[in-house]
């Protein structure tokens, strides 16, 4: 097994989103990698939650561009 698992209170902590904001990326897809080994558990790997985090990086407040919205091509 390698990186280390931790649990959704964890990444609340790390990320400073709240359990219910945690469950809504979850479920849209849109938040960072997580993992089910049972339908009651969710269970996330620190090194990727680091990493989804640092992929939001942004200079500038003018726009907002979540990453899936830059795969699809403009309306």
């Amino acid at each position: 097994m390698t990186g280390e698992y931790i649990q959704p209170a964890d990444v609340a902590e790390l990320t400073g989103l709240t359990l219910t904001a945690l469950a809504g990326l979850r479920c849209h897809g849109t938040g960072p990698r997580f993992y089910k080994p049972t339908p009651r558990t969710v269970l996330y790997k620190r090194e990727e939650v680091i990493e989804w985090i640092e992929s939001s990086v942004q200079t500038t407040t003018k726009e907002y561009a979540p990453i899936n919205s830059l795969q699809s091509s403009p309306a």
